[in-house]
């Protein structure tokens, strides 16, 4: 088994791309290309640099990507602000999303924290 596959915040963060992936189904056809595609990259990049980086050699390495997949995790609730300002998210469901991105984003800096303490 990958190393990624163990790790309860990749497991949660794949989570939030399905829901973030149904939350979006609705949103107009013309943001498509715009905030809908920016929204799914920002989620998709959460779990992706997470594997990415516990694939690296160092700890050193696996940290430079936990910091891409927070930086992602930022951006993400910026693009569902403005979804629900725009009228095209639910604020219980933003609520519901913000909670998911929040409490993925402890997790990475926890592990962060883990690693820069393993030296």
């Amino acid at each position: 088994m990958r190393p990624h596959k163990k790790l309860e915040v990749w497991i949660r963060s794949v989570d939030l791309v399905t829901k973030l992936y149904e939350a979006t189904k609705g949103f107009p056809p013309d943001e498509r290309f715009g905030l809908t595609s920016q929204i799914r990259r920002a989620a998709v990049s959460i779990p992706a640099n997470i594997s990415e980086g516990a694939a690296r050699q160092t700890s050193k390495e696996f940290l430079q990507f936990l910091s891409i997949a927070q930086g992602s995790s930022s951006e993400l609730e910026t693009e569902l602000l403005i979804a629900v300002n725009l009228g095209y998210l639910r604020r219980s469901e933003f609520d519901d999303l913000i909670a998911d991105i929040e409490s993925i984003s402890r997790m990475l800096i926890g592990l962060s924290k883990y690693l820069r303490s393993k030296g």
